[in-house]
């Protein structure tokens, strides 16, 4: 270890003693009453010592106020450097700063918010630029038709791009006509965020009775992302109006359970509309039937009581 190093690390005695210098200087700087303690002396370099003072502000609990004094080369007059409030080990500090557009969370926008989108965005990519270049090995290309043209003047009219069929004709029928269009990576990232919300590992599938490529109220996409997801289109379902996954599913599975038609009773049969008489003892004699009536079946007179 060098001398230098080694004086640097002992304060020097005469900035040491000036903590008279240093209150004052504090005292100055902040206002009256929160200027603490004296807690330390701090060698800084050659002839340069920071004192340190608590503060007894409510607002700054923990922190220091620092006064670093200092004296030129064979002077004995120690003069002020700087003073400044410092926060100390245990002091309560605010968390770090993070920009607005890293602490935004889904959800967070309302009507009329705007959020820029970066240049360098990673879910982006560029689109069609609308320029009808068709590749050097066409037909329609510049080089094939100077080639045509030197060979056979007839046929240079095949240089003429058609409207229909070109590359923005094309491009405009595939939705790729657009300043950026989805990267791979922002594919991915989206599916991996629809497929955790609606997917089939989620509890609701884990109890359906069939995933949604088999459900009669999928309403199929178009894209790439069309081969793993769908909408919902079930009012009861949790899922209803949103991308669910195609492994997704619910108990409102169109082909869950068809629910049969309840039984009818058969409609009465009637073949009259007349009602029979059911007599309950035999007709008296002198009736005009074909059996003889017996005198036990006639029923026995009123005789009174004696």
């Amino acid at each position: 270890m060098s001398a230098a190093t080694t004086r640097s690390r002992t304060p020097d005695r005469l900035c040491a003693e000036a903590v008279d210098l240093a209150r004052t200087a504090a005292e100055e700087a902040a206002a009256p009453g929160v200027v603490g303690e004296h807690v330390s002396a701090i060698a800084e370099g050659d002839r340069v010592v920071t004192h340190l003072f608590e503060c007894k502000d409510p607002g700054y609990r923990g922190w220091r106020w620092a006064v670093t004094v200092t004296r030129a080369s064979r002077a004995k007059l120690v003069t002020l450097d700087e003073t400044v409030l410092l926060p100390g080990d245990d002091a309560l500090l605010a968390p770090e700063w993070v920009p607005w557009s890293e602490r935004l969370r889904p959800g967070d926008m309302g009507p009329g918010d705007l959020l820029p989108t970066d240049a360098e965005d990673l879910r982006l990519e560029a689109g069609w630029s609308g320029e009808d270049v068709p590749p050097p090995n066409s037909v329609f290309s510049t080089e094939m038709a100077e080639l045509v043209e030197a060979e056979d003047a007839d046929v240079t009219d095949r240089t003429v791009v058609p409207v229909r069929g070109s590359i923005t004709a094309v491009a405009e029928e595939l939705g790729m006509r657009r300043a950026r269009v989805l990267s791979r990576y922002g594919l991915h990232s989206a599916a991996d965020r629809w497929d955790e919300s609606f997917g089939a590992k989620t509890p609701m599938a884990q109890a359906a009775p069939a995933s949604c490529v088999s459900c009669g109220f999928l309403v199929a996409i178009g894209g790439s992302l069309g081969q793993a997801f769908g909408v919902c289109a079930n009012e009861f379902s949790p899922a209803d109006g949103r991308l669910v996954s195609l492994s997704y599913g619910c108990g409102g599975h169109s082909e869950a359970a068809v629910m049969p038609t309840p039984p009818r009773p058969a409609p009465p049969v009637l073949d009259s509309m007349a009602s029979d008489e059911f007599p309950l003892r035999p007709a008296p004699a002198g009736d005009t039937g074909s059996v003889p009536v017996s005198a036990s079946d006639l029923p026995a007179a009123d005789l009174g009581h004696s």
